[in-house]
């Protein structure tokens, strides 16, 4: 997934100049009682920029009134090209946001990431499922916390438009494959539209697709082997979810629409297609939940800003399962907390994050969810996310991380995202499986 939406977004990072591991701001102030108290600034880096930046700014103002403690976080686009550089070079920040549990392998690889306290561990026993603790693991230690999260795998569509066609929302893949052919045959136009284009992370939107139907086609077993490296790009389950994804972006009759062809996908901004949807140019488009946020920035056909609702202008539905009343799957991505310093300050921020208060404080500033299930899903900021955060809270929802942030760089940052622009470019799928999963060898 890519920045704070995807990294992805996965959201999906300019770090200060700190020196060392030192705490920043450690400096004497004089208190009203004619003694003195510590002025303690921790600093955060990460890859949120714009308004989720301030937002989160924002979620500490409780915190620094309680403690006195003043957190200031500085978001950083290229983030992930730039934080091991800087922890290896001794300038790492207090706290890193970390986008990607391979990343955050590395981090922790320099020795530098500090393991997390008892208290941090024992939150995210509480609040967390063993699953998002082992993300932040290596080696049978815990380092880092899961902060936000977004929901992948959500098809976006215009509910006023599937009314008037006398559609409905279907509850399996083949049933999604239906309502495809039905809509070309009813508009004579393109179903579907898709956006890969991600500078230099183009491509991760066809992997979410991909991880997506692995899970739902041959489970969460073989999904767990997958990441492990255990099943490989060029078995049958993997080819298995290519070919059914290329039923829906390889056929120029249901894609790429508003855009133009097939190949087009490939120069379409993954955050263009909300647009296309909110002013009926394209009728589905599979996305996260973040995606929610680029309707506040579009207008429908009647020049309005979109309203998110099951009786709106647009919603979502999750991608559908193989099977009817299966299991719910849900591949996730989010973020985790690391910390580089064990100051208490530092400590008491690093604890602060894990509780369902920061939590509270995040959400109800608008446009994203947590799983922390002490976190209240009312306090998101439209139906949508409630809906979403409350999915991810469900205990019988079986959760799977982004398998791509998962997998080695190499692989999941490297030949996979590669992988999927070639496919759409018209590589054969065997072709590009073999291509993939040579990524294991570089």
């Amino acid at each position: 997934m890519v920045g704070s939406q995807r990294r992805r977004v996965l959201a999906p990072i300019a770090l200060m100049g700190i020196a060392g591991l030192a705490l920043a701001g450690c400096a004497e102030s004089s208190s009203s009682d004619g003694g003195s108290d510590e002025a303690r600034t921790v600093q955060i880096a990460g890859g949120i920029t714009g308004g989720e930046a301030d937002a989160l700014n924002e979620a500490f103002a409780q915190f620094t009134e309680d403690t006195g403690i003043t957190v200031e976080y500085t978001g950083d686009k290229s983030f992930e090209g730039n934080i091991v550089t800087k922890v290896t070079g001794g300038s790492a920040p207090d706290i890193a946001i970390v986008p990607q549990p391979g990343l955050l392998k590395t981090l922790i690889e320099t020795g530098e990431v500090q393991p997390a306290s008892d208290a941090v561990s024992a939150n995210v026993d509480e609040y967390w499922s063993e699953d998002w603790k082992s993300y932040g693991t290596l080696d049978d230690t815990f380092y880092a916390a899961p902060m936000l999260a977004n929901v992948k795998g959500y098809v976006w569509y215009s509910p006023a438009s599937f009314a008037e066609w006398g559609v409905e929302v279907p509850t399996t893949w083949d049933e999604l494959l239906t309502l495809t052919q039905t809509i070309q045959e009813k508009t004579g136009a393109a179903p579907w539209c898709a956006g890969f284009s991600s500078d230099a992370a183009s491509g991760w939107p066809g992997t979410d697709w991909v991880e997506d139907l692995v899970l739902r086609q041959s489970g969460a077993d073989v999904y767990d082997d997958w990441v492990a490296g255990d099943v490989k790009f060029t078995d049958q389950p993997i080819k298995d979810a290519f070919d059914a994804l290329g039923t829906v972006l390889l056929d120029p009759n249901y894609v790429n629409a508003g855009f133009g062809d097939v190949k087009s996908i490939n120069a379409t901004a993954f955050g263009d297609v909300a647009a296309k949807v909110a002013d009926g140019s394209c009728a589905m488009t599979h996305q996260a939940s973040f995606l929610s946020s680029n309707f506040l920035e579009v207008q429908t056909a009647a020049g309005e800003t979109p309203t998110v609702a099951p009786d709106g202008d647009v919603y979502a539905f999750l991608l559908p399962g193989f099977e009817a009343d299966g299991e719910t799957y849900v591949e996730a991505g989010g973020e985790f907390v690391a910390g580089f310093s064990d100051d208490d300050a530092v400590q008491q921020v690093l604890e602060y994050m894990t509780t369902p208060e920061f939590a509270d404080a995040r959400v109800s500033l608008g446009g994203v969810i947590s799983a922390n299930k002490g976190a209240d899903p009312s306090l998101a900021s439209s139906e949508f996310l409630t809906d979403a955060m409350t999915l991810l809270q469900d205990p019988s929802t079986v959760v799977r991380f982004d398998a791509s942030d998962l997998m080695p760089a190499t692989v999941g940052s490297g030949s996979f995202w590669k992988g999927m622009v070639n496919w759409i470019d018209g590589k054969s799928t065997d072709d590009v499986l073999a291509e993939i999963q040579a990524g294991y060898d570089n």
